[in-house]
């Protein structure tokens, strides 16, 4: 969803970029895949934020996925840098820790972290009912309105999270730092905000592209993200990724830290790559659909 999603919205000199995606295996949480990404936003940014940036920007983000369990970033430690770093703020850090468990949400520390309890905002997500801006709305990615083909779900209504069976609530636990005296409040709460959109927007896609991604393989998602990610570092004109589709090896000197998040973007409302503009005419140069009808072409021709 997020290759395809990506793809969509990039265009030269900015977008997602995407550095490594491989697997990677950790002692603790077994075996899971490693991506490094460079979200490239420049004009995406408000106009306070572009006074203060240089010409060309960056958050580099890297992640690590073991599903049901996933981080975003390293956790920020005083001897080590950010994961989730900008391009030109050291001072700058996103961290997102994700869990996945078959229940509506209501797991009220699920993360088991004292902060929680404290002084720590809850927001509880509706993909269905929640309202996003007008010009981010697409019909077909209404879980109102949206019925699987081939499963079945859809549509969502009023109080679907009680009666709709099965379910599954993705938790984040999301921390922002930025150490820059004068700007920290007013930045940290504005990040915020972006990371809720962005996920916002981005769960409803998932749902409601059900139908392209739900019969893939494993193989097939791997060899789909590399086909579109190449295509997508095309766009935007950066060199091609290094991406695996191999099994999981053992891990590499680099890769100390433990999984996977849409990359944050800074901008006054979700970022324009969160939402196709209409007049855009379509890119042909990756498949627009999570398919892989010319994969399974060529394997029938062999």
């Amino acid at each position: 969803m997020i290759s395809k999603h990506s793809h969509q919205e990039s265009e030269k000199g900015e977008g997602v970029e995407v550095v490594k995606n491989e697997p990677h295996e950790d002692p603790v949480h077994g075996p899971g895949q490693f991506t490094e990404k460079r979200v490239h936003l420049s004009s995406k940014l408000p106009s306070w934020a572009r006074a203060v940036t240089p010409r060309i920007f960056y958050i580099t983000e890297k992640a690590w996925n073991y599903y049901p369990y996933t981080i975003t970033g390293k956790r920020p430690h005083p001897s080590s840098p950010h994961s989730a770093t900008c391009s030109f703020l050291p001072k700058f850090s996103i961290y997102i820790e994700t869990k996945y468990e078959d229940n509506c949400g209501d797991n009220e520390n699920i993360f088991h972290s004292k902060k929680i309890l404290g002084d720590h905002e809850v927001a509880f997500l509706d993909i269905a009912f929640d309202e996003i801006p007008e010009r981010y709305y697409r019909s077909p990615e209404d879980p109102q309105y949206f019925t699987s083909v081939k499963t079945g779900r859809g549509p969502l209504q009023e109080g679907w999270r009680e009666h709709t069976k099965p379910i599954m609530c993705s938790y984040k636990l999301v921390t922002v730092k930025f150490e820059v005296w004068g700007l920290q409040t007013r930045v940290e709460q504005f990040v915020h905000k972006v990371i809720r959109d962005i996920l916002l927007i981005g769960h409803r896609q998932a749902f409601t592209w059900l139908d392209e991604w739900c019969e893939m393989t494993m193989d097939e998602v791997r060899q789909y993200e590399k086909e579109t990610q190449e295509a997508t570092n095309e766009i935007i004109g950066r060199v091609t990724p290094s991406i695996s589709v191999t099994e999981v090896g053992q891990p590499s000197a680099t890769h100390s830290a433990p999984a996977s998040a849409p990359s944050t973007p800074l901008s006054s409302d979700p970022p324009e790559f969160l939402s196709a503009p209409k007049d855009r005419p379509r890119k042909k140069s990756a498949p627009e659909m999570l398919t892989l009808p010319a994969l399974r072409e060529r394997a029938s021709a062999e």
